[in-house]
This record gives C-alpha cells, sequence and structure tokens, in this order.
C-alpha cells in the first residue's frame, strides 16, 4: 500500500481549499484523493491491530472495522441529510465488491495464473448470505407503498425491524466464519503483526481523526459539485463514493488473486459486501434515530435492480468452484452497463 501514501498530499490541498473558499470541484476532488491513502492506513492499523489479538477476537476487529472509512463517510452525508446519497453508497459498495473488484480479481488473477481454484463450499455459503441480504434490503422496499397507507412511521418501524434482523443474521455469520478459517486466513493473520502496539494505536487515532474531518469536508461539497458538474448526488453515491472509502480494500483483494489466493481474495469482495449489506446498513438505520432525518431501507426499482443482477451473476461465476478471466470479464461488463445507467438516469 505505499505507493497509495504519496496521496497524503492531497490532505493539506483539500483543507486549505476548503478554508479559503476554493472552488467546489477542487474541494470534492482532493478530498477524495485524500481519504484513498487514510482509508488504507486505516484499514492496515485495523489489521496489525486484530494481529495481535486472539484469531477470533482479530476476526471480529477486522469485520467491523474493515468499511470503518465508508461508515464515517455515510455518517456525517446522513448528518448533512442526503439519504439518497447514503442509500445510493450502499448499493454502490455491494455493486463495487462483487462487480468491480471481483471482476478484476477474476481477470487479472487468471490472465496471470490460468484457471483458479477455490473452496466451492464456502463460496456457496457466503452466495447464499449474500442473497439473502439483498432479500432483506429489498422487502422494505418492496412492501412500503402499500405500507405507506397505514403511515410513513409504519415504513420507518418496518426498516429497523428488518434493520435488527439483518444485523442478528451478521452475528451469526460472524460465528459461522470463525469456527472455520482458511489456511489463507491464518496466514494473513500471521503476518501482519510487524508493528508496535503505540504504532497501531497512534496511526489507528490519526488516520481516524482526519478521515472524519475530510469526510465532512467531502460531503460538504457534494451539493455544489452536483449543480456544477452535472452528475446527480444519485451517481456520485452509487459509483464515487464507494471507490473513495473501499479502494485500499479493493487493492488487497485484486493482489491476493495475482498470488493465486483465491479464497482470500473472494472473502474481501464478497465479504465485504455482506458487511455492508448486514452490518453497515442497518447501523446507519439506528444511526439516523440521533440524527433527525430518519433513514429508511426503502430503495428505488433501479438498485434492486442492479443488486439482483449483480449478485445472480457473482453467485453463478463462484458456484462451480473455479474461475478464469473470462468470467472476471463477464463482472466487469456488468458493473460497466450498469454505472453507465446510472450515470443517465435523471434521479
Amino acid at each position: 500500500m505505499n505507493y497509495l501514501y504519496p496521496l497524503l498530499l492531497f490532505v493539506p490541498v483539500a483543507v486549505g481549499a476548503e478554508y479559503l473558499h476554493g472552488p467546489a470541484g477542487l474541494v470534492f476532488v482532493a478530498s477524495c484523493l485524500a481519504l484513498v491513502p487514510l482509508a488504507a492506513l486505516l484499514g492496515q492499523a485495523t489489521e496489525h491491530l486484530a494481529a495481535r489479538t486472539s484469531p477470533r477476537l482479530g476476526g471480529l476487529l477486522n469485520a467491523t472495522l474493515g468499511n470503518a472509512a465508508e461508515l464515517i463517510i455515510t455518517a456525517f452525508a446522513l448528518r448533512a441529510g442526503l439519504l439518497d446519497l447514503v442509500k445510493a453508497s450502499i448499493t454502490g459498495s455491494i455493486l463495487g465488491n462483487v462487480l468491480l473488484v471481483m471482476g478484476l480479481s477474476l481477470l487479472l488473477g487468471g490472465l496471470k495464473n490460468g484457471t483458479q481454484r477455490f473452496n466451492r463450499t464456502q463460496a456457496g455459503v457466503n452466495g447464499t448470505m449474500l442473497l439473502l441480504a439483498v432479500i432483506g434490503l429489498g422487502v422494505p422496499s418492496l412492501f412500503s407503498h402499500s405500507i405507506e397507507v397505514r403511515g410513513h412511521a409504519a415504513v420507518e418501524y418496518l426498516s429497523l425491524g428488518v434493520a435488527g434482523v439483518l444485523m442478528l443474521l451478521y452475528v451469526l455469520w460472524l460465528v459461522h466464519g470463525f469456527t472455520g478459517k482458511s489456511s489463507d486466513q491464518e496466514d494473513a493473520h500471521d503476518v501482519r503483526s510487524a508493528w508496535s502496539m503505540r504504532k497501531i494505536w497512534v496511526i489507528l487515532i490519526l488516520s481516524t481523526a482526519f478521515t472524519v474531518w475530510l469526510s465532512e469536508i467531502l460531503v460538504g461539497a457534494v451539493e455544489p459539485v452536483v449543480a456544477s458538474w452535472g452528475v446527480t448526488e444519485f451517481f456520485l453515491g452509487i459509483v464515487l463514493i464507494p471507490i473513495v472509502g473501499n479502494v485500499a480494500e479493493h487493492l488487497v483483494g485484486v493482489q491476493m488473486a495475482l498470488k493465486n489466493r483465491m479464497e482470500l481474495s473472494l472473502s474481501v469482495s464478497v465479504g465485504s459486501s455482506i458487511q455492508v449489506a448486514l452490518f453497515v446498513a442497518p447501523l446507519l438505520v439506528f444511526m439516523s434515530l440521533l440524527m433527525g432525518d430518519h433513514l429508511t431501507l426503502v430503495f428505488n426499482q433501479f438498485e434492486l435492480i442492479a443488486l439482483v443482477a449483480a449478485v445472480l451473476s457473482a453467485a453463478l461465476v463462484s458456484l462451480d468452484g473455479e474461475s478464469n478471466w473470462l468470467e472476471g470479464a463477464q463482472l466487469l461488463a456488468v458493473y460497466a452497463i450498469l454505472a453507465l445507467a446510472f450515470f443517465y438516469l435523471p434521479i
């Protein structure tokens, strides 16, 4: 990840542009670029902290803090009342992981290593879990119009109930994962233990603090950028925000595929999607209760279609327990088609 650290130069650029009232486009782009290495540092500090604990506690830390940067960004968007941006970023994170990251991993890994194999059983469990997560996110959307007749509060209560069930399912998924770790994960756990505890905590605290600061600046620039660039808030949430928050984790997935460690690569892409659907989205629903604007799990029909298409595509690719570069290209094609459609969607 060292090649990402020069992007830290954009931290003072973003801060300076914000407080000197520079162009909104400069503030937005500089904030995005600055958040990339901060997310990488936050992820590395979390991994090193996990490596100094027991395997089970380490797995829990990685699972719960793996999407910390994205959670911070969406929390500020939630506080700013940008509910459509928040929901779009949830959708975009799932699409980016199972189509963009998994597609790149299969493409580049297949070109380098030929046909790659992975644990078919575990892939099936994760695929089923992701499908159930999408069903959970889709039910409030499909039932909301009929339930709205009873009042909007009923839709909010439905979202809260579904969010609680999804978080329970997330806990059960973690328990299942801790009882059967793969050798790839054990090896990775042993490697990431070089930093001292002092270094870990200093980097963890500083990267979190700057991520919070830059996230607030980024979210503040969204509306001016939407007005000046001619893109929609929805497109920014679907495509750009998830990439910024998860780029470091995405690169890890691709690197593992290049090293022919497909189980670990898939655990990054599919596992991160499951975390977003079962942990991040429900947590944001509960957090919204404290922020005035209540977030519901009601997504539009375009998001639901995209989620179903992405999950089914990923499930079909991993069904046989092996992959090749062509399957990666197919997933990337689906992502490109959906990104184009969302770019021209006038919402």
